[in-house]
């Protein structure tokens, strides 16, 4: 472990902690972001989950420490600290942009070392992790010099204004944004025979994204050994936005499917 990221403190926040929980969620956000853009779900969810918010370091309660600027190095840290809260109950993952990503991978990783697996994860708007998707064209977010960088984040939309706006906040804000891009867009395409999922995968995402199309997201199905459901939502690559109870309500249908019996009626 280099010195940039020894370990203080801890990935796993818990708004609403739940002692016993009929299942513990993982929520892993997206690029550049942090916990808070999903305080708002917590309370959504069944009163018997646990819902647990993991932080990535750079930010948060880890802003000490460097982010990582790969997906492995991510999702190795998420899995340490995660570690104790996956084998008193039943856990899923739902993961957003980069969030899908690294979930893929914790996910990956936790089955490779014999350590109990999640009962199911939501990938939402993120492209396949495997090979056979085409490069997406131009340059990568995390080499653009900071203008452009700053209009094509804007376009993009889930960025607070004032951190686009402000110069100094956007030099607070820069590293933390062109590590985590860096982290995805450095990610090496896996081979669906070798790299397959046995995790239930649903999938989630916006009819207007063009950050990540349909065909990128559906392109999952080509490794992973079922596929719950696809739900599309209005709006963009943060379709989530402002539509909290609908999302949440899907996630929460998605894992009864994916674990029948185990949830009591909602």
């Amino acid at each position: 472990m280099s010195p940039t990221h020894r370990r203080t403190g801890t990935a796993v926040i818990r708004p609403r902690p739940v002692d016993d929980p009929e299942l513990r969620l993982f929520v892993l956000h997206h690029a550049g972001g942090s916990h808070l853009a999903y305080v708002d779900w917590v309370e959504r969810f069944p009163e018997e989950w646990d819902v647990v918010l993991l932080e990535a370091p750079g930010r948060g309660p880890l802003s000490g420490l460097a982010p990582h600027t790969t997906v492995e190095g991510l999702a190795a840290r998420l899995r340490e600290d995660v570690g104790p809260w996956i084998r008193d109950a039943p856990f899923a993952l739902f993961g957003h942009s980069m969030g899908a990503l690294v979930g893929y991978e914790l996910s990956r990783q936790l089955a490779e070392r014999g350590l109990p697996a999640p009962v199911w994860l939501g990938v939402s708007a993120c492209e396949s992790p495997f090979e056979g998707e085409q490069p997406v064209p131009g340059e990568p977010l995390h080499l653009m010099e900071a203008a452009r960088l700053r209009r094509e984040l804007a376009a993009m939309g889930g960025l607070p204004t004032a951190i686009l706006e402000d110069d100094d906040l956007w030099r607070l804000y820069e590293p933390r944004l062109r590590a985590d891009f860096r982290a995805v867009e450095t990610w090496t395409p896996r081979p669906p025979a070798t790299a397959r999922l046995t995790v239930p995968v649903s999938l989630f995402g916006g009819e207007e994204d063009h950050v990540v199309t349909r065909e990128q997201l559906t392109a999952w199905t080509a490794g992973v050994d079922t596929t719950v459901g696809a739900h599309w939502f209005p709006g963009g690559h943060f379709y989530w936005s402002g539509r909290a109870a609908e999302v949440v309500g899907r996630i929460v249908e998605e894992v009864d499917t994916a674990a029948p019996g185990l949830l009591s009626v909602w």
